[in-house]
């Protein structure tokens, strides 16, 4: 399969200026040749890395459209359960939709627990399917927890202080035995045997330390030790799994990832917010990567992650979406803008320099998910390419202004033409090419509201285990 993509300037980042416009070949999925533009543009665009989201969770709709705003991490989560189970398909459908439009060619989805009622298999085939139809790289790492179900430590006395119906829902909601850990690794190489293919990889993807044991931590690095198979995880994220780790890990929670063999390349670690300077040192020597979410930080008041202490010290950052960009519509350029903003650096004091944050979000977050190349564009690398409209990006037009500039000033996602993913479009002038997401997503809004109802036992018990459970984040573990 042949395209041209023509008269089009590189965005340099490289701090150099922008040259002239070319003409981009691409065969078989991969850039063949880079060109003078034969003719002059008409119109003025920007081409740029596709974008990868190294973080993420295939969410259908935000959160906040049911209930969730407002509230720190550990609640947030709980009622996630508000959200009645849909269609997977339909789902992925509308959350790969977004990010493509969004500008990311590469997407982690964080997988973390099947909408049902078919078999995990059969639900990871319909994502797969989804990924397929909107044309975006997806890296799907499915879940995987053995403790701490309803909070981080003991559960006993926040249920014996909830009425008896609320604990009854409570419990069945959230206290379910976990499956083995060899189930678990099983169900995982299952769903990679299913769907696996160029544009779609699986991971192993356990939620966090506070949610795993070490049996099954210790079980995920062997097998991925074995074959290869990388590993995705929440790190860190929050004060109170900071204080969690502190009393779990003596030694330190990224030091017992070490000691556990977890902590090597083939590991991703989602926000870090709240990583010790010993911690970035040790993810700095491993070759991890760390995946920063800077939105959903400060969405979840989780705080402001020390990503520029992090690449100071020499560790790999990607940046992820997170499903909840600043204004909760999968905008990856923003969110790659808004990155920079809180850890380039202050004053005179350059951390990262534009160009180098753009490319090292790029390249980690491809490599993250494993998605080839580094994302950057030259001949013989993949086709994964985005393309602004230069003109809106250059609203005023009354001086020559580079590109990058503009760029890192206001460009988002409204600023996105075309988006080409292994040498196909997925975007074009601004709209999904094989998919009508608005459509979609009012089908998804529908089935919600449909169901809806099924939710009543669950917001009811809310009202007294929100409560219940901000108490036991404030007296047990409000200290870090």
């Amino acid at each position: 399969m042949s395209l041209t993509i023509t008269e089009v300037t590189l965005l340099p980042t490289d701090g150099g200026p922008a040259g002239a416009p070319v003409d981009l070949v691409i065969e078989d999925g991969a850039i063949a040749a880079i060109a003078p533009a034969a003719g002059k543009p008409e119109r003025h665009r920007l081409a740029l890395p596709a974008l990868a989201n190294a973080h993420d969770h295939c969410r259908p709709l935000s959160p906040t459209s049911f209930g969730a705003a407002g509230k720190p991490l550990e609640t947030w989560l709980l009622r996630l359960a508000a959200m009645p189970p849909i269609d997977p398909y339909l789902g992925a459908l509308a959350a790969f939709g977004r990010a493509a439009r969004g500008g990311a060619g590469s997407v982690m989805a964080h997988y973390t627990r099947f909408h049902g009622p078919m078999p995990p298999v059969e639900e990871a085939r319909e994502i797969a399917r989804a990924a397929r139809e909107i044309g975006v790289r997806v890296t799907l790492a499915v879940f995987m927890r053995d403790r701490n179900p309803l909070v981080y430590g003991d559960h006993v006395t926040l249920m014996s202080a909830l009425p008896d119906a609320a604990r009854a829902t409570v419990e069945a909601a959230f206290l379910q035995p976990p499956s083995s850990v060899e189930e678990q690794i099983a169900r995982v190489e299952a769903i990679a045997d299913a769907v696996e293919s160029p544009t779609f990889a699986v991971q192993f993807g356990p939620n966090g330390p506070q949610w795993c044991s070490d049996s099954l931590l210790a079980a995920i690095a062997r097998r991925s030790a074995e074959t290869g198979r990388r590993v995705h995880m929440h790190c860190l994220e929050t004060r109170y799994q900071r204080a969690f780790a502190d009393r779990a890990y003596p030694e330190g929670v990224v030091e017992r990832l070490r000691t556990l063999g977890l902590l090597t390349p083939r590991l991703a670690l989602a926000h870090c917010v709240y990583a010790r300077d010993e911690d970035l040192d040790r993810i700095a020597a491993s070759g991890a990567v760390i995946a920063t979410n800077p939105s959903s930080n400060l969405h979840l008041a989780s705080g402001v992650a020390p990503i520029g202490e992090a690449i100071r010290r020499g560790c790999r950052v990607a940046l992820g979406v997170d499903a909840s960009a600043l204004d909760e519509d999968d905008d990856v350029v923003r969110e790659m803008r808004l990155g920079h903003f809180l850890h380039g650096g202050w004053g005179y004091e350059t951390v990262v320099e534009r160009g180098d944050w753009l490319a090292g979000v790029v390249a980690n977050g491809r490599f993250a998910n494993g998605a080839p190349g580094d994302g950057a564009l030259k001949v013989g690398a993949p086709a994964d390419i985005l393309i602004l409209d230069l003109d809106r990006l250059d609203r005023d037009a009354v001086m020559p202004v580079e590109p990058i500039d503009l760029v890192f000033a206001r460009a988002t996602a409204a600023h996105v033409d075309r988006l080409i993913v292994a040498g196909k479009d997925i975007v074009r002038d601004g709209t999904l090419v094989n998919v009508d997401l608005d459509g979609t997503e009012a089908a998804l809004r529908q089935e919600y509201r449909d169901k809806i109802g099924s939710r009543a036992a669950f917001l009811g018990a809310w009202r007294d285990l929100e409560p219940a459970a901000v108490a036991h984040y404030r007296d047990g573990l409000g200290c870090c």
